[in-house]
C-alpha cells in the first residue's frame, strides 16, 4: 500500500513540476476532488432519479437532479443524461440509441482531427456502423463546408458528427445542422474538447441547432473524468435507454456529485474569465511558436489547442514528445492533416493551454513556454538544462490558481 501511495505522490509532484500542455487534460478544483473521494463511492443506484432498482437513494436522487439542472442551465439543453462513465461510452450510447446496426454516418477522419468513435475501423463506430469520413481542405487545413455538404448529398448518411479532438479552429454548428437537415440526417456534436469554451461563451454553441450533443466533463470544462449527453426532448427516451440498461449498469454517484460541483463552478463569472484567458493564452502561444520558427497547422488557433507541423524542423512528433518530456514539458505526438508518417511516429505534436491557464499563467508565460520549446526542438539544447528553467517557471504558479 505504501508503494501505491508513493507512486500517487510522485505523480502529484510530476504534475507540479512540469508544464502540462496536453489539451485534453486539466486540474480539477479541490471541491471536485473531495466529491470524487467521498462516501458516494460506496453507493449503488441503478436506474434514474425516483426510478431506482436499489433502496437508499434519496440523497443520490437529489444530487443527480442538481447535476442535470445545472447542465441544462449552462448549455440550454432540453434533456441531459449525466450518467455516462466517459466520452467513448457516451458516444456509443448515441450510436446505439439512434442508428440501426450497419447504418451509414459521417464523421471526421481520425488522422485529420476526428476521434476514434467518429468512424475509426478499430472502434465500435467503424465495426458496427458504416463510416464515411470527411477531412479538412488540403491547402487551408480548415473545414470546407461546401465539400462536406456535397459528400453528405452523395452518401445520404443517417447521422453527421461534428466536433473534433485536434482541430484548432471554430466550428460552425449551425451550418453542420443545416447540412444534416438537407439530407434528413441526425445532427450530432461531440464537444468534449471545447465544452468549457462553449460554457464560457468563447466558442459558438451547438445549441439550439444540434439534435444531440455529447461531451466529456473534464478537459476545458474542468470537472471529473466522465461524460454526459445533451439532446432535444424527442431523443431523450432513446438516449436514456441506451445509457442504462443497454450499455451501463449503476452510475458512479461520486463522479455525478463532482460533475454537479463542476457545473456550479462553470456558472460563476470567474469561469467565463478563465475560458477567455485559455483562448488568449492559446493565441499568444501560437503566435510565439510561429515567431520562433514553427509551422502551425491552419496558421494558428481559435480555441485552446494547436498542432505543430515538425516536418521542416527535421524531427518527428515521437522524438519531440520524448525530448520535451525530458525537459518537463508534456505534449502528445499527433498526426497532421494528410500526414505521410504513421500514427505512432507522426509529423506533429498537439498542445494546448487549459492546465497552464488553471495554474494562473498568462500571455507573458506563453511566450516563455514557446521559447523553451524552441530551445529543445530547434536549438537542440540539452533537455535537462532546459528543465531547470521549466522548474523555475512552474514554481511560481500553484496547481489550481483559479
Amino acid at each position: 500500500m505504501d508503494e501505491i501511495f508513493g507512486l500517487i505522490e510522485q505523480e502529484k509532484q510530476r504534475q507540479l513540476d512540469t508544464l502540462e500542455l496536453i489539451p485534453s487534460e486539466n486540474y480539477v478544483s479541490p471541491a471536485v476532488m473531495k466529491a470524487l473521494g467521498s462516501e458516494l463511492n460506496n453507493k449503488y443506484s441503478e436506474g434514474y432519479p425516483r426510478k431506482r432498482y436499489y433502496g437508499g437513494n434519496q440523497f443520490v436522487d437529489q444530487l443527480e437532479e442538481m447535476a442535470i439542472e445545472k447542465a441544462k442551465k449552462i448549455f440550454g439543453a432540453e434533456h441531459v443524461n449525466v450518467q455516462p462513465y466517459s466520452g467513448s461510452p457516451a458516444n456509443a450510447a448515441v450510436f446505439f440509441a439512434l442508428l440501426d446496426i450497419g447504418a451509414k454516418f459521417m464523421g471526421m477522419e481520425l488522422s485529420q482531427g476526428g476521434h476514434l468513435t467518429h468512424g475509426s475501423p478499430v472502434s465500435f463506430s467503424g465495426k458496427f456502423f458504416t463510416a464515411v469520413s470527411y477531412g479538412v481542405d488540403r491547402e487551408t487545413e480548415m473545414l470546407d463546408y461546401d465539400a462536406i455538404r456535397k459528400l453528405a448529398v452523395k452518401e445520404k448518411p443517417k447521422m453527421i458528427i461534428s466536433g473534433f479532438t485536434a482541430y484548432p479552429r471554430k466550428i460552425d454548428f449551425e451550418e453542420f445542422h443545416k447540412i444534416a437537415q438537407e439530407v434528413d440526417a441526425i445532427s450530432f456534436a461531440d464537444i468534449s474538447h471545447i465544452a468549457g469554451l462553449v460554457a464560457g461563451g468563447v466558442h459558438p454553441s451547438p445549441f439550439p441547432f444540434m439534435d444531440v450533443v455529447s461531451t466529456t466533463t473534464h478537459k476545458t470544462l474542468r470537472g471529473p473524468r466522465g461524460a454526459m449527453i445533451l439532446c432535444k426532448e424527442g431523443f431523450a427516451k432513446a438516449i436514456d435507454k441506451a445509457v442504462f440498461p443497454l450499455l451501463q449498469g449503476g452510475p458512479h454517484d461520486h463522479a455525478i456529485a463532482a460533475k454537479a460541483i463542476a457545473f456550479e463552478e462553470a456558472l460563476q463569472p470567474e469561469f467565463k474569465e478563465y475560458q477567455k484567458q485559455i483562448v488568449r493564452n492559446a493565441k499568444a502561444l501560437a503566435d510565439a511558436l510561429m515567431n520562433n520558427g514553427f509551422r502551425l497547422v491552419s496558421g494558428g488557433t481559435d480555441n485552446h489547442l494547436m498542432l505543430i507541423d515538425l516536418t521542416k524542423n527535421n524531427t518527428t512528433g515521437k522524438e519531440a514528445e520524448t525530448l520535451l518530456d525530458r525537459a518537463g514539458i508534456t505534449v502528445n505526438k499527433n498526426t497532421i492533416p494528410y500526414d505521410t508518417r504513421k500514427p505512432l511516429d507522426p509529423s506533429g505534436i498537439r498542445l494546448g493551454t487549459p492546465i497552464v491557464t488553471t495554474r494562473g499563467m498568462k500571455e507573458q508565460e506563453m511566450r516563455q513556454i514557446a521559447e523553451l520549446i524552441k530551445n529543445v526542438i530547434i536549438d537542440k539544447k540539452d533537455p535537462e538544462k532546459v528543465r531547470e528553467n521549466v522548474n523555475g517557471l512552474c514554481a511560481d504558479f500553484s496547481a489550481f490558481a483559479w
